[in-house]
């Protein structure tokens, strides 16, 4: 098998499926590997390239098959797919993994390190606990309704909430459930707070975030995850490829010479698109209680919605990420004006 020269890894829980071909694009191995298999094999392979999806596991797989000296390379799975040629199956989707890698048009995803997997876990658990303390607190809101006690909306407000729910005159089976989800609120209300305490102190480490913390709008938990995530800005050849990526511009629609832009596409990175919705909404808000003035921002306000401005805000702040992120350098509000 020395005369291998690209391999298209098709990654699963337990099998794995492999397709390797040689200089002249002949296949030379198509088989499946189980999990226990794949270092053993890769290991006794001379240096290759060497194709995956960017999904579950990708990652490390990319880390351990580099330390054989094959140059591993990590593909979105929506670039994969045109080059399936026919059906589902794991040979088919190989093949196609082992076609595309070879592109030289092809965009690649930059393997994420250990320490980055780690801060983006954290992220991951902080936002999957935020969630549920949504949920818990619709929980106690719509339960105590139902017996007439109803206060302002908002998490600072269920306190209050649960404190009229001790005073009132609830049936003695109501009280039980009513305690067991205040005990879930401050829990996973504490928990937050640990996981974004734990973010605080990763970004007052980390220069990359330091540097996107200059940006107005940007805070230690959207300057981490998107320094965790974007660790190499190479990928992306100019500051629109990077909104773009984000899913922060028009989705065009051109036929006939006739160029029609739509609505923003919403593709990619949700979290990081949100974090940055966030913090343009929170730039504005602030904007509008100060003087009336020629800014770009305030202009804008002038002839569109709040939210309409604040995607556009969300867009100008991806790309000036972009910028910091390859230049190296701190946010200037002077220049940026």
């Amino acid at each position: 098998m020395t005369d291998i020269t690209t391999v298209g890894v098709d990654l699963a829980k337990s099998v794995f499926q492999i397709h390797g071909v040689n200089a002249e694009g002949a296949i030379v191995v198509r088989r499946q590997l189980r999990r226990s298999q794949m270092l053993d094999f890769f290991q006794r392979l001379a240096p290759c390239l060497i194709g995956m999806e960017a999904c579950a596991g990708a990652h490390h797989w990319a880390r351990e098959l580099g330390k054989f000296g094959h140059d591993v390379r990590l593909m979105p799975p929506s670039y994969v797919k045109p080059y399936v040629r026919r059906g589902k199956t794991d040979q088919a989707d190989a093949e196609a993994i082992c076609e595309a890698v070879t592109r030289p048009s092809m965009r690649f995803v930059a393997v994420k390190s250990e320490e980055t997997q780690a801060l983006l876990m954290t992220h991951k658990a902080r936002e999957f606990l935020v969630r549920q303390l949504t949920q818990v607190t619709n929980a106690i809101r719509a339960h105590l309704a139902e017996f007439g006690i109803v206060v302002p909306k908002g998490v600072h407000n269920v306190g209050r909430l649960l404190e009229a729910g001790e005073r009132a005159d609830l049936p003695t089976t109501a009280r039980m459930p009513l305690r067991l989800l205040a005990d879930q609120f401050f829990e996973t209300r504490d928990r937050i707070d640990a996981l974004t305490k734990d973010i605080r102190r990763e970004a007052e480490a980390s220069g990359a975030a330091k540097r996107l913390q200059t940006i107005p709008g940007i805070g230690p938990i959207t300057a981490t995850a998107l320094a965790a995530t974007l660790p190499d800005t190479t990928g992306f050849r100019s500051s629109r490829d990077l909104s773009a990526w984000l899913g922060l511009t028009p989705k065009p629609h051109s036929s006939g010479g006739k160029e029609k832009l739509g609505r923003i596409s919403k593709m990619g990175n949700r979290y990081l698109r949100r974090l940055l919705y966030l913090g343009a909404m929170g730039v504005i808000a602030a904007r509008r209680r100060g003087l009336p003035g020629e800014d770009w921002l305030w202009r804008l306000l002038q002839r569109k919605t709040a939210k309409q401005a604040a995607i556009a805000l969300a867009n100008r702040m991806a790309r000036t990420v972009w910028a910091l992120l390859r230049s190296g350098t701190s946010y200037d509000a002077a220049r940026a004006a």
